[in-house]
């Protein structure tokens, strides 16, 4: 476009359709870029503000919302107890990347902590009234309503984590927790540990399920017993409760696998407290590689698991899903085994 075209323009308020011609792209390409849709090319986002730039054009945030119902801002749903939510580390961490993947998107974060089926069913009247533009939903249990109660709406949604039941429309990001499952276990086994237990997360909730499937995977594999499980909550509470059990069951063991590391924290404290050293008596493997499992004694060695990225990419998922894309197909990213001290 000339500098006399865009001199002229700029006689006239500019409009989404003159920034659409200036970049030589479509008006919904603008849209997106404005709306923060990670579903644009750097070039084209690069044309879109450098014609924004040079017409001068600020979006209208309060007649787009109203003309198109938003209101945007977006609810992260957990259904935890409010002690839990404040003290896992997990959930800090998405509430975190959360909010940081939305600066500069001009969309607001509603936290809600829906802990029963009646709180889910007000938070769902509140959403189809029109309050938040979309929901992300994470520490999802495998009775939850909330998910059907929001696609029946037509509510843009995002789950953290694989659901229990697949539902048709129902987009997720969730990470590879049999894959890692089993790393932790292998890591065990090549140790030389031959009678090892594992403190399983929930079976209420997938995260749980898949990482108890994955620690069995690979000891069957290896031909070993897996009937050393006792189940805990994620809490460093049922952490040190379990391992109790374990050490009262088996006094014999000598490795075991937490799903996740604030039960493994309370695995070490119990084993130290029975005189049993880590690794060289009992080696233990965690998992999520939290900040404090660094800070262990000893270090903890545990499975990492994407956080931040997978707060990014639901958040992501999300926006485009507002801004009229299709439903994205689930998205599993990976683990990895970090080595420590304590196997």
């Amino acid at each position: 476009m000339s500098e006399l075209s865009v001199r002229r323009v700029r006689r006239q308020k500019p409009t989404l359709d003159t920034v659409a011609a200036a970049a030589g792209v479509s008006r919904a390409t603008v849209s997106r870029v404005i709306n923060g849709s990670p579903r644009v090319s750097a070039e084209v986002k690069d044309a879109v503000e450098s014609a924004i730039g040079r017409l001068g054009y600020v979006p209208n945030r309060a007649a787009r919302s109203l003309a198109m119902r938003r209101t945007d801002s977006v609810a992260l749903v957990m259904r935890e107890p409010d002690a839990t939510v404040l003290s896992d580390p997990y959930l800090g961490n998405i509430i975190i990347a959360t909010s940081q993947a939305l600066i500069g998107t001009g969309v607001q974060l509603v936290l809600v902590n829906a802990q029963n089926n009646a709180e889910h069913s007000r938070l769902a009247d509140y959403v189809r009234s029109g309050h938040v533009d979309g929901v992300l939903l994470a520490s999802m249990h495998d009775d939850d309503p909330l998910p059907r109660l929001l696609l029946d709406a037509g509510i843009p949604t995002v789950v953290g984590g694989r659901p229990q039941r697949h539902l048709p429309g129902l987009s997720y990001v969730d990470v590879d927790n049999v894959g890692g499952a089993q790393l932790a276990a292998e890591r065990l086994l090549s140790a030389g540990r031959r009678r090892i237990a594992t403190i399983a997360g929930p079976q209420d909730m997938t995260a749980g399920f898949d990482r108890l499937n994955g620690y069995q995977r690979a000891l069957s594999a290896a031909g070993r017993k897996v009937d050393r499980v006792v189940i805990g909550d994620f809490t460093r509470e049922s952490g040190e409760q379990a391992m109790s059990v374990l050490l009262d069951r088996h006094p014999d063991i000598d490795g075991v696998f937490a799903a996740n590391d604030l039960m493994a924290i309370g695995a070490l404290r119990v084993l130290r407290a029975a005189g049993r050293r880590v690794p060289e008596d009992v080696s233990v493997v965690g998992y999520d590689d939290i900040e404090m499992a660094r800070h262990t004694e000893p270090p903890l060695t545990t499975i990492h698991q994407p956080v931040l990225d997978q707060a990014r990419t639901m958040t992501e998922l999300l926006l485009t899903q507002i801004g009229g894309d299709p439903v994205g197909d689930p998205v599993v990213l990976p683990t990895e085994l970090v080595e420590r001290d304590s196997a």
